[in-house]
């Protein structure tokens, strides 16, 4: 007997059935992993989520594992190299972004101690329908790019910030969301 997941998921692709089984949906506090996913979230505007995992790990090599230190510390010599790399999203705005949203990032862990942290505040009290555009705006309003409330509903859900697993999915039961 098969298992049901939700309907976003393509059984016939690997990447997308393991990711749906193992990560999506389980809560994230660590800082490193937020700003990966709120990194990629931006790099699916407008694509499929099945392009970004495909290209995820090459993400995962040129921006240092998604630290934070080392990926403010790139130029825009490194942003004109990963032009040339098939294995990104060639996206100039969505890589540049990756880059200066660290710097907001950072500034944002001085603040309120972790990013985790400050999302915890904006989000206290907020409804699912509500939270994705206030955290967006937020966001935006301090500069950072690639966060629309549609990417940030999605972070929101992949993160584990809201429980998305559709009803009858086997993972539904399995996630207690922050």
């Amino acid at each position: 007997m098969s298992l049901k997941r939700c309907s976003w998921v393509v059984p016939s692709r690997p990447l997308d059935l393991s990711y749906h089984d193992k990560e999506w949906g389980v809560p994230v506090t660590d800082d490193t992993s937020l700003f990966e996913q709120l990194s990629l979230e931006g790099a699916q505007a407008g694509l499929s989520w099945s392009t970004v995992l495909k290209k995820r790990e090459c993400y995962r090599v040129v921006f240092h594992q998604f630290s934070i230190v080392k990926v403010r510390q790139l130029l825009s010599s490194d942003i004109d190299a990963f032009m040339q790399n098939a294995g990104l999203i060639r996206h100039r705005r969505k890589l540049e972004s990756v880059v200066s949203n660290a710097h907001l990032f950072a500034d944002i862990q001085s603040e309120h101690g972790s990013f985790y942290n400050y999302m915890s505040d904006v989000l206290c009290g907020l409804s699912l329908e509500g939270s994705a555009g206030v955290l967006s705006q937020r966001l935006k309003s301090r500069g950072f790019s690639f966060v629309g409330p549609t990417t940030i509903e999605s972070f929101l859900f992949a993160a584990g910030f809201w429980n998305g697993h559709d009803e009858g999915c086997f993972r539904r039961s399995e996630i207690q969301a922050l």
